[in-house]
Parts: C-alpha cells; sequence; structure tokens
C-alpha cells in the first residue's frame, strides 16, 4: 500500500490566487443590471402571523421587487432530507431565523430601507427554550408531528448484569454547547435568469446536485433549467451543506427576471445558519478490578432547533460512537433529537462525535482517576482490535488504527516535558482518543464518480461533483492525477462544482472527499490509459500494449521519447469525439443492516498541555499534538492543514465558543461578542504525525481527515485542565469562573 512517498508533495493550484486575493468567491460576482436582495427575517421566536403588509416596501423607488410566501409557484419548504422549513412562512414562525419577506432593489440601501417598510403583525407563542421544556406533555406543538424529531439506540449484552461486575462506576452528565462555523464568506451569491427561461445558481454549497433537486421543487421548474455553479467559497463546515439564500435570490431572479445578489451580513448569518448541535450527555460507565469496561450506558438529548436539516442522522452518528474505540461488552444508548424554538442545529465537521466523545474522554479519565490507573493503560486494556466489529457491534473494515495511535501517544507523552511557567498560573497535560466513521454510512444513498476526458487542446479533463470548500480538493485531485496516470500538472484541467459540466458525485461532506477522488482514478485509470493508447497505436501502428501515457503524450513503454503528443491524438481520434471514460460507485459501507452504522474510520490521539492563570481562571494552550490514523497520506500540507485546523477548531469548542441563546434569541449577535480562536491562541506547539499503514489487503485507500482532528482535542483540553487545577470539566465551553471555583475549593481543602 502506498506510502507518503508515492505522491509528490504538490503546491495547491489555486493557492496563489488565494493568499494574492485574485480570487473570486461566488459572493464576489457582479453582473449588468444586477439587484441587491435582502431577507426579512422574524421578530419573534415563536409567533403567529396575523397579517403581512408590503404596500409600503413596493412604492419605495428603486425596489423592483417584494415577495413572499404568494409568490412560490411550488414547494414552500425545503430540508436536505425532510422539507419541513418554509421558504416563507405563512401563519406561524418557529425561530427568529425564519424569514417572511425578501425584496430586490437597485441598490443595497434601498433594499434594507424597503425591509423596514414591510408590516408583519404577530401574535407572540410560548417559546420552547430548552429540549426538557419540549418533551413536557404540556409542552405546545411545533409541528403537527410533535417535538420529538427522532429517537436512535443502541443494545448489546445486558446493561443491568454488566454493572454487576463492575467494581468502580462512574456517572456523569456533559453538557456541550451551540458552536458557530463561522466561515470568513458568510452566505452569499448570485442568480442569473438566462434567455432561455433557465437559471443559474452561483452560491455557495456543499451539494450542487441536492440544491438543483430543491430548487426545482421550489420554482417549480426542470432540475436540467437550473445549473449550480458551487465553487469557490470561503469555508463551509457543514454550515453551507443546507440552502441558505438560494430560495430568495432565486425567486427574485425570476419575477424581476433580473441578477440579484445576497450576501448576508455576519448577524444575519448567525440569526438564520446552522449550528452544532447542543446536547445534554449523560453516561453511566463501569469497569471491574482489572481494569475492562463492562458497562456503559448513555443518554443523548440534542436540540435540533426549530426545523429537522440532518437532526437525525447526527443523532445516529452520536448514538454509533458512544463507545467510541473501545470494546464494552454490555452497552445500553437511547439519544433523542427535540424541536424547539432556537436557532436550527445541523451538520458541522465532526458531526456528531465532537460531543459524544468528550463525554466518553472524561469518563475514561474519571474512571482512571477512580480506580488508580493510568489514563494511558486505562485506554490500553479496552481498546479495540484490528478484527473487532465497529462500535454498533457491526462488520467494519479490519483496522488496527486505534492502538496504533494509542501506542504512538504512550512514546509520545514520555518525551513530552510540561513547561513550569511560575508568575501564578499551573501547568497540566492531557490526552484523548478519538475515531471517526467516514462516509454518510449503512443504508444512506452514498453515491460517486468522476470523468476523464482528452479534450480537443491535448488537456486531460478530471470531472467532480465535489465543491472546493477551503478543504484542498483541488489539490487532491491534481496530486492522485497526475500519480496515477503519470502526466503533470500541465497535462490536467479540473472541473468541479459545476451540475453542467461534473458527473454527481455527492455531498462534499463526510470526509469523504479524498476517498472518493482515490477510488475514482483507481476505477478510471486503466480503461482511460487503453483507450488513449488504442487511439495511439491506431496512429503509429504500434501495438497498444506496447504504449503508456507519459508527461504530454503517448510514450512506447520503456522509451523516454514521446510517440505522440495529447493534442495530436485528439485531433484525429476515430469518431471525432472527446476520447472520455466515466465511472459510477457507491462509497464502501458495511454488509451489516445496522442504522447508519459506518465501514472505513480514522482514528487520532491528541495531547494538550495547558496552562491555567490562577487570578483569572483563564485557560491557554500550549501544546496541541495529534496522530491520525487515516491511511496513505495524499497531500503532507494538505493533511497537516486539515489536522492544525481541526485542532483549532476544537480548541474554540472547549475554551470560547458558544452562540447563548436566551428565550429563543441570540445573545451572540456578532464577532464582537462570539469570540473565536485568533492567530495568539495558537498552541506554540501542534505537532501532526500520520499513521499511514493499513491492514493487508485493505484496498480502500487513503481516508479523509477533514473531520477527524476536531474530534479529541476538546476532550484533552479538559484532560489537561483537570491535571492542572483538580477541576473536572463536564460543561463546554470551561468557564475561567468554574476553574476559580474548583482552585478556591482545593485551596480549602489544603487548608482543613
Amino acid at each position: 500500500m502506498e506510502t507518503l512517498s508515492s505522491y509528490k508533495q504538490m503546491i495547491r493550484p489555486d493557492g496563489k490566487a488565494k493568499v494574492s486575493g485574485e480570487l473570486q468567491y461566488l459572493s464576489d460576482l457582479s453582473f449588468p443590471s444586477m439587484l441587491y436582495g435582502k431577507v426579512l427575517r422574524s421578530g419573534y421566536p415563536h409567533a403567529e402571523i396575523l397579517s403581512i403588509d408590503t404596500t409600503a416596501a413596493e412604492k419605495i423607488p428603486g425596489v423592483q421587487a417584494v415577495i413572499t410566501a404568494a409568490d412560490i409557484p411550488g414547494l414552500n419548504g425545503f430540508g436536505i432530507i425532510t422539507p419541513d422549513q418554509p421558504v416563507f412562512c405563512e401563519d406561524r414562525v418557529r425561530y427568529v431565523g425564519d424569514a417572511v419577506a425578501a425584496v430586490a432593489a437597485d441598490s443595497m440601501t434601498i433594499a434594507e430601507k424597503a425591509l423596514s417598510r414591510i408590516y408583519v403583525e404577530y401574535a407572540p407563542l410560548p417559546v420552547i427554550d430548552d429540549p426538557e421544556k419540549a418533551m413536557d406533555e404540556a409542552a405546545i406543538l411545533l409541528h403537527p408531528t410533535g417535538n420529538l424529531l427522532h429517537e436512535a439506540s443502541h443494545r448489546k449484552g445486558n446493561v443491568a448484569e454488566g454493572f454487576g461486575y463492575c467494581t468502580t462506576i462512574i456517572e456523569e452528565t456533559y453538557s456541550v454547547p451551540r458552536q458557530m462555523h463561522t466561515y470568513m464568506e458568510t452566505e452569499g451569491g448570485v442568480i442569473v435568469p438566462e434567455a432561455d427561461g433557465k437559471l443559474t445558481v452561483y452560491v455557495g454549497t456543499q451539494h450542487g446536485y441536492k440544491d438543483r433537486f430543491q430548487l426545482a421543487r421550489i420554482l417549480d421548474m426542470k432540475e436540467e433549467d437550473i445549473r449550480i455553479i458551487s465553487s469557490p467559497m470561503g469555508g463551509s463546515f457543514g454550515g453551507k451543506d443546507e440552502l441558505n439564500i438560494q430560495p430568495y435570490a432565486a425567486l427574485l431572479a425570476l419575477k424581476t427576471k433580473r441578477p440579484v445578489k445576497i450576501h448576508q451580513t455576519r448577524r444575519e448569518s448567525i440569526v438564520s445558519g446552522l449550528k452544532r448541535h447542543p446536547m445534554k450527555i449523560t453516561m453511566r460507565t463501569g469497569m471491574d478490578s482489572a481494569g475492562r469496561l463492562q458497562a456503559h450506558q448513555v443518554k443523548i438529548l440534542s436540540d435540533t432547533g426549530a426545523y429537522a436539516t440532518l437532526g437525525p442522522a447526527i443523532l445516529d452518528f452520536a448514538v454509533e460512537h458512544a463507545v467510541g474505540p473501545y470494546i464494552v461488552p454490555h452497552v445500553e444508548t437511547e439519544g433523542k433529537a427535540v424541536f424547539t424554538n432556537n436557532g436550527v442545529s445541523g451538520e458541522f465537521r465532526g458531526f456528531g462525535g465532537n460531543q459524544v466523545t468528550f463525554a466518553l474522554e472524561g469518563q475514561m479519565d474519571r474512571l482512571a482517576e477512580a480506580a488508580g490507573i493510568d489514563p494511558l493503560e486505562l485506554r490500553k486494556i479496552n481498546i479495540r482490535g484490528v478484527d473487532d466489529p465497529g462500535p454498533l457491534n457491526h462488520r467494519i473494515a479490519p483496522t488496527n488504527g486505534a492502538s496504533a495511535v494509542l501506542e504512538k501517544m504512550v512514546e509520545h507523552v514520555k518525551r513530552k516535558e510540561l513547561n513550569v511557567p511560575g508568575n501564578g498560573k499551573l501547568t497540566g497535560s492531557g490526552i484523548s482518543i478519538s475515531m471517526h466513521g467516514g462516509g454518510l454510512g449503512y443504508g444512506r444513498l452514498d453515491p460517486a464518480g468522476g470523468s476523464l476526458t482528452l479534450k480537443k487542446d491535448g488537456k486531460i479533463e478530471a470531472a467532480f461533483g465535489f465543491e472546493e470548500v477551503g478543504q484542498g480538493i483541488l489539490n487532491v485531485i491534481e496530486t492522485i492525477g497526475v500519480a496515477e496516470l503519470n502526466i503533470t500538472t500541465e497535462d490536467l484541467i479540473i472541473i468541479i462544482g459545476d451540475t453542467d459540466k461534473v458527473p454527481s458525485t455527492g455531498s462534499t461532506t463526510a470526509s469523504r472527499g479524498t476517498s472518493m477522488v482515490w477510488h475514482a482514478f483507481r476505477r478510471m485509470k486503466e480503461p482511460f490509459q487503453r483507450l488513449i493508447t488504442q487511439e495511439a497505436s491506431r496512429l503509429t501502428g504500434d501495438p497498444y500494449e506496447e504504449l503508456r501515457l507519459g508527461p504530454g503524450g503517448v510514450y512506447k513503454r520503456l522509451s523516454e521519447e514521446r510517440l505522440l503528443d495529447f493534442q495530436t491524438i485528439a485531433k484525429h481520434a476515430a469518431n471525432g469525439k472527446p476520447l472520455c471514460v466515466t465511472t459510477e460507485f457507491d462509497f464502501p459501507t458495511t454488509s451489516d443492516p445496522v442504522d447508519g452504522g459506518h465501514f472505513l474510520y480514522t482514528f487520532s490521539a491528541a495531547y494538550a498541555q495547558v496552562e491555567v492563570d490562577t487570578c483569572s481562571g483563564q485557560v491557554t494552550v500550549t501544546d496541541l499534538d495529534q496522530i491520525v490514523a487515516a491511511g496513505p497520506v495524499v497531500s503532507l500540507i494538505g493533511y497537516r492543514g486539515q489536522i492544525e485546523g481541526g485542532g483549532i477548531m476544537g480548541l474554540g469548542y472547549a475554551l470560547m465558543e458558544d452562540a447563548i441563546m436566551d428565550k429563543g434569541r441570540y445573545v451572540t449577535e456578532n464577532l464582537d461578542e462570539y469570540l473565536i480562536p485568533t492567530i495568539k491562541d495558537v498552541p506554540k506547539t501542534m505537532l501532526v504525525e500520520p499513521i499511514q499503514e493499513l491492514e493487508f489487503g485493505d484496498e480502500y485507500g487513503p481516508r479523509g481527515v477533514g473531520e477527524i482532528g476536531t474530534v479529541a482535542a476538546a476532550p484533552a483540553i479538559a484532560s489537561a485542565v483537570f491535571h492542572a487545577t483538580g477541576h473536572w470539566v463536564d460543561r463546554l465551553p470551561i468557564s475561567p469562573a468554574a476553574v476559580l471555583g474548583a482552585l478556591a475549593d482545593r485551596r480549602n481543602k489544603q487548608w482543613i
């Protein structure tokens, strides 16, 4: 199996344009006669709509259109799986991000003025701002089906019996916050009505074909009449997987017959955008006198907000990962995703794994402390083996990833030394282990594919239905393509993110992009090479079996002298058409009938070192190192960037990020109140060590690392805080007040 040396490390093809500022993002675009759109959001987190009066707004000079639910020709609803979120609310609003009307005007100033002249009369309804309140029998129903969106569970063995074998039992409840994606480019783009009645959508999304499908339902148009151009965009992390401004700009563009741009302000993005699911997780975990886990009981309550989006799948993922990389004979996990009048929670890097791993690793540390066992040794006793089943007791690809990262972490900890800062600061270190399933999971359609075409100009076009969201998929395609076809970067052009030009390859989510590209090239390489060499054979008379692809054209197998260049071959193709090979396949999945269980997993071990200011309770992370087992590395620079970036996102989750809501309204409405890590918060040391080896017979290649780097960071930081202060962290973000309280308790105990 390939290792790092198999792929030449290449500069990102979009790197120069990005760092120089030359690159145009979708929200930078401008078109002749373009209008500016704005969306009027709800004035209440929960209320009946008694009336909507747009008369005054329509009379303002420069206003070209004002639209409401009455202007929707098709389905008034969207949602990537369940279309339960109204494009425009007609009789009821369920959260402050609900849309009521939208305007298109000659300028942004006029559009903003028009919004202020739309008069909506509301009758406020009781606000359900907590999932436990939502489950009360007397609670008002937020949807016709009730307030329970989804239930998921997993059982193995007999938990009551398992706890009977235990000598140490820990029970704790963990709370995790509503985290914002905080992409640099907020939701935005331009939608252009074409002369032939079709629509071109230049808007950031992670799933162009799914957007096309949803918009077709809303607009009552044929899917083929809608073109989605979805790259490049300035970050997503899952937050642009769902429709955001697309329906409003599309409806306005069709009504005015002019291009319409909508680019949300940061406040608009915060109010209407998706967030990571806040969860309350109660775990009861027990082990025997030998340190072996015997029983694990988990209850998960997830606040999904006002609408479904991918809330059910995220809960399924959390339930699946509730036992992590450990072997536990007796398990009982129950989860509920509940509607509230809070902001909509949805897909976010880690997809439910971050929340449940924070709780699970907290349990492991508490068990180790209670029993007087080294935390690493406890994990070593219980870590899964190569051929052990997956966390839902299902068949997965054999993997030693969990043990491999743990063994490397044992060595890593031995080499590390704690800083001794002094000056009223305490130092601590902590570790955590995580696993993460790649792809959409069993029972969920997970299509992939791609195409290779020799164009008339002699360029080989690689087309994939992925989007570039900052993760470096262009570099992955280029690196794999050049290596597999034995060509140069000058021979290759890459087309992504355009539904008129690329095949459907599923969503740019779930750590699947790198794996899908690798599999696609492996499937297409041989037939494409044969197609080209057969054409060259026809032109030269040489047997095609003796020919090969190389830089710029076709060569004899044992010669470095080019026989024909690609342009000549393309020009003289027998049928006059471009030479093309396509492939379609599904992401590898388990054959076991489980609800959402995954087949391919990545693993990580994180080491964190912190300094705690004893005067302020402030926590500073000085070291955040990660060891990751995800198969062969395609691009070391991209790999490190993903893990380091994910670690910093995990640091923000651990120490500062919380989109606080009060009675269904955001308290933090901008980045002056919602804090995220900056360069000053980046640890002095961030080592990334890849483990590239796969098990014998594993033909699944490199796994994606877009998510695994975020998962283990927060629990490692929480562990380090305990080591420094004696404060067991059960709530994120870690509060300086809680740290100070723990330090005061420790001083009081020492005094006594």
